[in-house]
């Protein structure tokens, strides 16, 4: 079904414009709308409709599905706009300098079929250089190397249900700058877990090449930070 959208109010209606005869008319007469609900802060959904309900939606800048719920933040501060801004140029210098990987700003993260994330700032290595991550349909698919979100505390869902999404479908280093605390979390590997890495410039690696880790996410470590 090819469908033409058209919003009223809070609702929007998907109308069937594919050509069928009927009494009302010949082809290509508009036939029975189906009423898609408008995204809601709270809602439990799959991250199809999720993706339905947000695209219908151009007014809204950024809604995350984080473990079947969507949410939708609060306007912007100037402090955590601020701390976005420093960790967005320290990873766009690293990028530029760094063969095979790229960086991104709020981009869209087709994590698992319960999760569709919009992290502030993430860094992700090239399919070709040996990341794991894919572009499709605009969207990145898969999990990046490394997510940095920006938090006010650690009450924050960055370091409870987004973290697990996160472990679960393995990122490889999580970053949360927690500004009112002044301090930065990031997952830490357990006792158990083995890091395979092979550092820069190593036999069969260009100059600049960025490590390889294999995901060891367990638990958190904090270190201090100014906001």
């Amino acid at each position: 079904m090819r469908c033409e959208v058209t919003v009223h109010r809070d609702d929007v209606d998907l109308i069937d414009v594919t050509s069928s005869p009927g009494a009302s008319g010949g082809a290509g007469q508009p036939q029975a709308a189906t009423r898609t609900p408008a995204l809601e802060n709270g809602d439990r959904l799959t991250r199809c409709e999720f993706e339905r309900r947000y695209a219908v939606r151009p007014e809204v800048k950024k809604a995350q599905l984080i473990e079947g719920i969507v949410y939708m933040p609060s306007p912007v501060g100037l402090v955590h706009a601020e701390a976005h801004a420093a960790i967005q140029s320290v990873l766009t210098v690293y990028a530029a300098f760094t063969a095979g990987v790229r960086v991104a700003d709020n981009a869209t993260v087709r994590l698992d079929l319960d999760n569709e994330p919009q992290p502030d700032v993430l860094l992700r290595i090239e399919p070709r250089a040996g990341g794991r991550s894919r572009v499709s349909d605009a969207y990145l698919e898969g999990a990046p190397e490394l997510i940095v979100e920006v938090a006010a505390s650690s009450a924050s869902i960055n370091l409870h249900d987004k973290l697990r999404a996160y472990r679960r479908n393995g990122v490889q280093e999580y970053v949360v700058w927690r500004t009112r605390e002044r301090r930065e979390s990031s997952p830490a590997p357990s006792r158990n877990c083995k890091r395979a890495s092979t550092p820069p410039n190593t036999a069969g690696s260009s100059p600049g090449s960025p490590r390889r880790h294999e995901p060891c996410l367990q638990g958190t470590r904090a270190g201090s930070k100014a906001a």
